[in-house]
């Protein structure tokens, strides 16, 4: 573990309130695997042996229904961990993952981080933590889902994706537009109306990049009364 990768495992919301020493203990054990694109990472239904942040590229979560209809429940990029509640419990994951680009993920063994809890008690805290954000995260979506438009959900996602404080920006979309769809709850053809609808808000899409004229303006859409924003 190079000492780039040990500072942004620590920076993880898994082991950022955790004690230095029982960080250090633990990320002693684990180390970088990587993944090639549509690579799976772990299935629905596998026992859950391991924790995993991202290093590099995206991850996708999801599962399949009955009917074998895929539902993305998280798409997840570098600092960001998964898998911790499961893994804890020596119970199988709920969903599958997969490498939506190639990426690089630190794997840590759930046995070392539970001999770390045995004698550390604090380090549950940071456990209740993680889950706590990836149940924030899952609240948001279902909010975002419920009170927003498409086209206010869309321009959200590429907000949250663009490196600039204000004015134009150009973003790069990470993956392509059928699992952009499925992590916005979407289906693809929504979606293509959802880009149609920005395109009044100053986004352009060509390709895989997004250029967006006024960082402000779109935020001020995302916040928008989803009612004025349909009538638009």
């Amino acid at each position: 573990m190079k000492a780039e990768l040990v500072k942004l495992a620590r920076s993880s919301v898994l082991l950022a309130s955790v004690p230095e020493a029982v960080a250090t203990t633990v990320l002693a054990e684990a180390h970088l695997r990587p993944f090639s694109r549509g690579a799976t990472i772990f299935l629905q239904g596998e026992r859950a042996r391991a924790i995993y942040i991202v290093a590099e590229g995206w991850v996708k979560l999801y599962r399949i229904a009955p009917n074998g209809t895929e539902a993305v429940v998280g798409v997840f990029t570098r600092g960001a961990s998964f898998g911790e509640a499961v893994a804890f419990r020596s119970d199988t994951y709920p969903v599958a993952a997969e490498a939506v680009t190639e990426c690089n993920l630190i794997r840590i063994e759930a046995d070392a981080f539970l001999r770390q809890i045995r004698e550390n008690p604090e380090v549950a805290i940071a456990i209740l933590s993680a889950t706590f954000g990836h149940l924030h995260g899952l609240v948001a979506q279902v909010e975002a889902l419920k009170a927003q438009t498409g086209a206010q959900r869309v321009a959200e996602f590429l907000l949250e994706l663009a490196d600039c404080e204000a004015g134009s920006c150009e973003v790069t979309l990470p993956y392509d537009k059928i699992l952009i769809a499925g992590r916005l709850g979407m289906k693809p053809e929504s979606l293509s109306r959802a880009f149609a609808r920005l395109k009044d808000q100053g986004v352009t899409i060509r390709q895989n990049v997004a250029q967006i004229d006024d960082l402000a303006a779109l935020r001020c859409y995302v916040e928008e009364d989803p009612a004025l924003a349909w009538a638009r």
